[in-house]
């Protein structure tokens, strides 16, 4: 005669052939057991169970907790992926905050403010005894040198009021700006920042990236300061 267990193992499509103790799964039905499903087969196996010879509950107790943590790590899965997809709308609409605005990010290019000249800084690597900032036009010309003099790893700034070398005003730009850096005659890594403003923000990707005159599109991780 058909056991309850035998009842309970049909409806969730699983089989046993013979007197085998062991289930088979059907290929006609799914071949995963859920949380329900394996409370099932539990209640019917202790309904089932010989008396002689009980089931034992460790192992139940176990599965059970398995289970458990299972669920327990799909659902933060799933706030997880919440969190994520809300993130990525701040990061948006950070990202769509800036434009319009001026930004101080890695690059070589800077445009003169309408008062003349340009603002900017040069992060080092190390200290140094000797920072040098030079500015050129657009055909490579050096308008002017700046000695910065001595500095300490970091970040340093610099003003530069339009004028050259020559004492003649230097135009509106596009500049080219470069620096240099020893430490006792030793070079110093350097990295010239400039102030350029943001035209638009491109979203293609899984991160927003700022388009800036004259520099091209940088991550929002590149902007130090926004004026």
């Amino acid at each position: 005669m058909t056991s309850t267990f035998d009842t309970t193992l049909a409806n969730l499509g699983v089989g046993r052939s013979g007197s085998a103790a062991t289930p088979t799964v059907s290929t006609a039905a799914s071949q995963t057991l859920g949380q329900a499903d394996f409370l099932k087969l539990m209640t019917a196996q202790l309904q089932n169970q010989d008396p002689f010879a009980p089931v034992d509950n460790t192992q139940m107790v176990a599965q059970m907790a398995q289970f458990s943590s299972l669920s327990g790590i799909t659902d933060m899965a799933s706030t997880l992926k919440t969190i994520a997809a809300k993130l990525t709308g701040t990061s948006t609409a950070d990202a769509l905050s800036y434009v319009g605005k001026t930004v101080l990010t890695e690059g070589d290019t800077a445009f003169g403010r309408t008062s003349g000249g340009i603002a900017g800084a040069v992060e080092l690597d190390g200290d140094a005894t000797d920072v040098t900032v030079t500015i050129q036009d657009a055909n490579g010309a050096t308008l002017k040198t700046l000695k910065l003099g001595q500095a300490g790893q970091g970040t340093t700034q610099f003003d530069w009021d339009g004028t050259t070398d020559a004492g003649q005003p230097a135009g509106a730009g596009p500049f080219k700006v470069t620096a240099t850096a020893t430490n006792n005659g030793q070079a110093v890594a350097t990295h010239p920042l400039v102030w350029a403003p943001v035209t638009s923000v491109s979203m293609s990707g899984d991160t927003p990236t700022l388009n800036v005159a004259g520099l091209g599109a940088i991550a929002l991780s590149a902007v130090r300061q926004v004026g």
